[in-house]
């Protein structure tokens, strides 16, 4: 596996962002995001994991980076479960490593875009059992919640921020909501913020990011 793009924040790291790409992109997808947000978030560490190349079914077998296969788009998109624990243990092996470097799990946090945040939420809220400083879901979904899941008492103290485009037509909001709902319905603390676009990333939500881990990260 292609190991995470790291980027090191100007001080001394007492915190670590683990940002997770989308379909079909890689680890320097967000790597522009990361350096804008290290900016303001000085002693902040960011690691950007790479999806693994494999074929998608729904994008005709073609093979591009990719978290979990997805097999069928409607009603409910039909992925790879198995691929998507395979996903979640790279980033709670992640997780540990930074544990090891020194960092609190409680400053670790764990962000994604689209299938990336899928594997985000899976990670956090039924796999992880320690504390985590919060997650950042960004136009995504929560595949693998469902009503007979129970949260633990450390998972339902993850402060968890949902942004999600209006008009996104490859996740749709509602999608976004449903998992949003989920969340605080179980007693997570959940900030939702839509925006008027599609399925991408405004700089004001950058800043919101920004706003939203400098207040965690005191």
């Amino acid at each position: 596996m292609t190991d995470p793009l790291i980027l090191q924040p100007a001080k001394p790291a007492d915190a670590c962002v683990i940002w997770l790409h989308g379909l079909g992109a890689d680890r320097y997808d967000f790597m522009p995001v990361a350096e804008a947000l290290q900016e303001d978030l000085l002693s902040t560490r960011f690691v950007l994991p790479q999806a693994p190349i494999r074929p998608v079914t729904i994008n005709g077998g073609y093979e591009m980076p990719s978290w979990y296969d997805i097999t069928a788009m409607s009603p409910a998109r039909s992925i790879s479960l198995e691929e998507l624990e395979i996903s979640a243990q790279t980033v709670m092996d992640l997780i540990e490593a930074q544990k090891r470097t020194g960092i609190d799990a409680s400053r670790i946090f764990l962000a994604g875009f689209s299938q990336g945040g899928a594997v985000v939420y899976h990670t956090a809220f039924l796999k992880w059992q320690g504390p985590l400083g919060g997650v950042i879901a960004l136009s995504t979904y929560a595949p693998t919640f469902s009503d007979e899941l129970d949260l633990s008492a450390s998972q339902q103290r993850i402060p968890t921020l949902c942004l999600h485009g209006q008009y996104d037509d490859v996740v749709q909001n509602a999608m976004g909501r449903t998992a949003m709902e989920y969340l605080k319905h179980h007693g997570v603390t959940v900030t939702w913020q839509e925006y008027p676009m599609g399925h991408e990333v405004l700089p004001q939500e950058i800043e919101r990011i920004g706003q939203w881990l400098s207040e965690r990260l005191r």
